[in-house]
């Protein structure tokens, strides 16, 4: 279930059932020659959508922006600041909690997000914690999820693509934006074979740095090895082991 495609009766109904939510975070980001600017958004929503079938989990609207300042290099990314997404996170997980969602499940797909969202979820526990009244608490919990963060996942990247997988512009996520969007894939694939094959690996700083360290975006990948059916397996994976781990957070006290 959609959060944005129910009714509120609809919503009210689930309620009754569930106090649970995923929420699929990412970024705006440049993804390399081959890879869709919104690759870690699209992954944690491919995702979510997987998972809810299994569990039927609500799925709230996308945060698809996030702290990319070092992709600003490149046209079409996009950042937030982190006290901007903190403060985003936090009046989201308030506005749902007063209609009885107690436990958010934030499934992300982007790395550069991951201290913010953290700082976001002490910032809620500290109003909790800090509230003059029992009547002013929520009863809620938070939990991070990257969905890449799986035995399952790590396993079966190794096995498609050994160490060309890299660490931005990844086959692995590359592939399972293209298992979403199989139409869009010829397209995006046409920029054919990239220089060097394997990107370069190194530190990353501000986006004048990135660009010169990087030229092409990508950090020691090579996605060109990404395909359709990689996507496919990578995001079935990722869906199984994390339903079940979505499924005993929501029922933990």
């Amino acid at each position: 279930m959609r959060l944005h495609l129910c009714t509120w009766p609809e919503v009210e109904q689930y309620l009754k059932n569930s106090p649970g939510i995923i929420i699929p975070i990412g970024s705006t980001e440049q993804h390399g020659p081959t890879g869709f600017i919104g690759t870690d958004s699209l992954c944690p929503e491919i995702i979510s959508s997987a998972i809810a079938k299994k569990t039927g989990a609500m799925i709230a609207p996308t945060i698809s922006i996030g702290m990319v300042q070092h992709h600003l290099g490149f046209p079409g990314s996009i950042t937030l600041r982190p006290s901007t997404l903190i403060e985003v996170i936090v009046d989201i997980v308030r506005s749902l909690a007063c209609h009885g969602f107690t436990r958010f499940f934030f499934l992300n797909g982007h790395g550069g997000n991951i201290a913010t969202i953290s700082a976001a979820f002490s910032t809620l526990y500290a109003e909790n914690s800090l509230a003059l009244s029992n009547s002013n608490k929520l009863n809620i919990r938070c939990h991070l999820q990257n969905w890449w963060s799986c035995d399952a996942v790590n396993q079966l990247s190794r096995t498609l693509f050994g160490n060309s997988d890299g660490s931005h512009a990844t086959a692995s996520e590359v592939s399972v934006t293209y298992f979403g969007y199989p139409d869009e894939v010829e397209r995006v694939r046409s920029t054919g074979k990239l220089i060097p094959e394997v990107a370069p690996t190194g530190p990353i700083y501000d986006s004048d740095d990135y660009r010169n360290r990087f030229p092409d975006g990508r950090i020691g990948s090579d996605p060109t090895l990404a395909t359709i059916e990689a996507g496919k397996q990578l995001c079935e994976a990722s869906a199984l082991e994390l339903s079940k781990l979505y499924e005993n957070f929501v029922s933990a006290p």
